[in-house]
């Protein structure tokens, strides 16, 4: 399951996000985005996580958790549309 993770601090680290997450299961992957231009965090992050109940139990456990003093909102991805070709 893909989870979007917004409202982080430019200081968390994609490091600290996996830890976080971890503690309620397998984690396949944990990004940053990324501002192309400045190389700076742009506040949010995708987890994917590849047991669903791991991960709704990470959704409940960890949205609205205070890191580094701000409510993180942690909720599932909605999955993009695929741009027909």
């Amino acid at each position: 399951m893909k989870i979007l993770v917004r409202s982080l601090e430019r200081t968390v680290t994609e490091a600290e996000l996996l830890k976080l997450f971890q503690q309620y299961g397998t984690v396949e992957s944990c990004a940053l985005v990324m501002d192309a231009a400045t190389g700076k965090s742009k506040g949010f992050a995708f987890v994917e996580m590849p047991h669903g109940r791991e991960a709704v139990k990470a959704i409940k456990g960890l949205n609205t958790l205070r890191l580094h003093g701000t409510g993180i909102r942690v909720k599932q991805a909605d999955d993009k549309p695929t741009a027909e070709k």
